[in-house]
């Protein structure tokens, strides 16, 4: 699970808008907004939870589940030991998605 805190702190550290988050994700920015709205849990179907946990870690987020290692305990999200390949992955995710964005216009 992903708490909405995580969820804004994920995205700022990626340096991406909501719009860029849901065109990433596959869901709608009123999707996006909603979970970054949450009280603490952020809710949603399976699947659209799915699809947006993979386009944070693939563009190179690490999610830390509150009793896992980090170094204050609690939740918290930080970028995978290989930064720089997340980078070129978050950058290859954008081309893809503006590459499918004008194939559907």
């Amino acid at each position: 699970m992903i708490t909405a805190a995580q969820l804004r702190a994920a995205r700022v550290l990626l340096g991406l808008d909501q719009r860029r988050l849901a065109e990433l994700s596959g869901l709608s920015v009123p999707t996006i907004q909603r979970m970054e709205a949450s009280e603490s849990m952020v809710r949603g179907n399976v699947d659209s939870l799915v699809k947006l946990m993979t386009a944070l870690e693939g563009a190179g987020i690490e999610l830390i589940d509150e009793g896992a290692v980090s170094s204050v305990g609690g939740r918290g999200v930080r970028l995978k030991i290989n930064s720089g390949s997340a980078r070129t992955s978050l950058d290859t995710q954008i081309g893809k998605a503006s590459r499918g964005t004008r194939a559907r216009r």
